[in-house]
C-alpha cells in the first residue's frame, strides 16, 4: 500500500525562471509540488546564468527553454535543457544566439518543431527549428521592424513583447507593444527559407501596448493583455483574422499608471485570468468565459499578495494557480475553485529571489 497524499507514480514539477541582476546567480529553479497541499520542495537550482526570465516547456514535456541575458546590451540567447523528471533537475543541451535584444517571450508550434524568440528592446522576432533530441538550431529567420505609437518613453520604437501560434498551426501574431498592433504572418515550415511571410496587421487602440496573448481551448476566440492600458481585449478568430468583440478593465481600479503583464485561460476553458503589477494594484483578475460568444464577465480580482506579479501558471490539473510577484521575491499559491473560478491563498509561499516566469507539468513516472 502507497502511503502519503501523492502518489509515487505520478510527479508535478514547477519550473520557475528569474531574473539575477544582470550578473550570474541562480535563475532557474526546480520544484516538486504537491498536488494534494499545494506544497513545493526544491529539488534543483541552475545557477551561474544571466536573466533567464522566461521559460517554455516543449510539447512533450521532455525539454525546457529558456532565454538567458535578457535586458542586457549585448544579444540575448536561448537555451534548450533536457528534463530528467525522476530527479527533478535540468541539463543544458546547448545555447543560440536569439538574433537581437533582449529576449522576452518563447513560443513553440503545435508540431513541436519551431521555435520563437520575441525581442524587446529591438523590436525583433526569431524563428528556430527544434532538433529531434532537443538542441536548438541557429535562427532561420530574423523579423526586425521599425514603427512607433503615443506614449513617450514606451512606444518611440517597436517592442515585440511575445507571439502566439494560431489553432490551426498556420499563422503567427507577434504583440508589439511599441506600435500598438499584433502583427500576424502565415507560417509554412515545408518553405525553404522565409517561414514567417506575408505580414498582416491588426491596429489596437492608441496607447494599449499590447504584452501578452492566449488563444481560447475551443480555437474561435483570443484574448489581448494591453500593458500600458490595463485592458483585455477579446477577438473572434477565424482564418488568420482577428474580429474585436470588446475591450474589459483588468485593474479593479482606475490608475495613472497601469502596468499588466500575463493572461491565462483555465484548463477547460471557461475562466480567464491576467495579472496587474502596480503601482497601485497588484492583482489578478478573474472573468468567466462565455464560450459561445466570446465575452467576458467579470468575476472578481484577488490581490497577489506581494509586489509586482509578472507570469503567473494555473497548474496542469486546472487545481492551483501560481503567481510569480518580482519584486517581493515571492511565489503564492492559490487553490482554484473550477466552478467558480475564484482563487483561495494557501499558506505556503514559495520563497526565490526575483521570480518571473512560471511553467508546470505533470510526469507519468511510470513510462520513464
Amino acid at each position: 500500500m502507497l502511503f502519503g497524499c501523492q502518489s509515487k507514480k505520478e510527479t508535478t514539477l514547477l519550473f520557475v525562471g528569474s531574473f539575477t541582476d544582470k550578473k550570474l546567480g541562480e535563475g532557474i529553479h526546480v520544484y516538486e509540488f504537491n498536488t494534494e497541499t499545494g506544497e513545493a520542495t526544491l529539488k534543483f537550482a541552475l545557477d551561474s546564468v544571466t536573466n533567464t526570465s522566461f521559460l517554455k516547456l516543449s510539447n512533450n514535456g521532455k525539454y525546457l527553454y529558456s532565454v538567458m541575458d535578457s535586458q542586457m546590451p549585448y544579444h540575448g540567447k536561448i537555451g534548450a535543457f533536457a528534463i530528467d523528471s525522476i530527479h527533478g533537475k535540468i541539463d543544458l543541451i546547448n545555447t543560440q544566439d536569439c538574433g537581437g535584444l533582449n529576449p522576452a517571450h518563447i513560443e513553440i508550434d503545435k508540431t513541436g518543431e519551431f521555435l520563437t524568440s520575441s525581442q524587446y528592446s529591438d523590436g525583433s522576432l526569431s524563428l528556430f527549428k527544434i532538433n529531434k533530441e532537443g538542441s536548438l538550431n541557429s535562427y532561420s529567420q530574423v523579423l526586425r521592424f521599425r514603427d512607433s505609437s503615443v506614449i513617450k518613453g514606451r512606444q518611440e520604437a517597436s517592442h515585440i513583447h511575445s507571439s502566439n501560434f494560431s489553432p490551426d498551426n498556420n499563422f503567427l501574431f507577434a504583440q508589439d507593444l511599441g506600435a500598438d498592433k499584433i502583427r500576424g504572418f502565415s507560417f509554412n515550415s515545408n518553405a525553404k527559407d522565409s517561414m514567417l511571410q506575408n505580414e498582416i496587421q491588426i491596429k489596437l487602440k492608441s496607447g494599449s501596448g499590447p504584452r501578452h496573448f492566449t488563444f481560447h481551448p475551443n480555437g474561435k476566440f483570443g484574448y489581448s493583455i494591453a500593458e500600458l492600458s490595463g485592458k483585455i481585449t477579446a477577438f473572434k478568430y477565424k482564418e488568420r483574422q482577428l474580429d474585436f468583440i470588446e475591450d474589459y478593465n483588468s485593474y479593479q481600479g482606475t490608475q495613472d499608471i497601469y502596468r499588466a503583464a500575463d493572461i491565462h485561460i483555465s484548463p477547460d476553458g471557461q475562466f480567464l485570468y491576467a495579472s496587474n503589477r502596480g503601482p497601485a494594484e497588484d492583482s489578478i483578475s478573474i472573468f468567466s468565459i462565455d464560450t459561445a460568444t466570446g465575452k467576458l464577465t467579470l468575476v472578481g480580482h484577488e490581490p497577489t499578495y506581494g509586489e509586482r506579479p509578472r507570469n503567473f501558471a494555473i497548474s496542469p490539473s486546472g487545481n492551483f494557480l501560481l503567481v510569480a510577484n518580482l519584486v517581493s521575491g515571492n511565489i503564492i499559491v492559490f487553490r482554484r475553485n473550477a466552478k467558480t473560478g475564484k482563487l483561495t491563498k494557501l499558506p505556503h509561499a514559495i520563497e526565490v529571489k526575483n521570480p518571473s516566469s512560471l511553467q508546470m507539468r505533470a510526469y507519468d513516472l511510470d513510462l520513464q
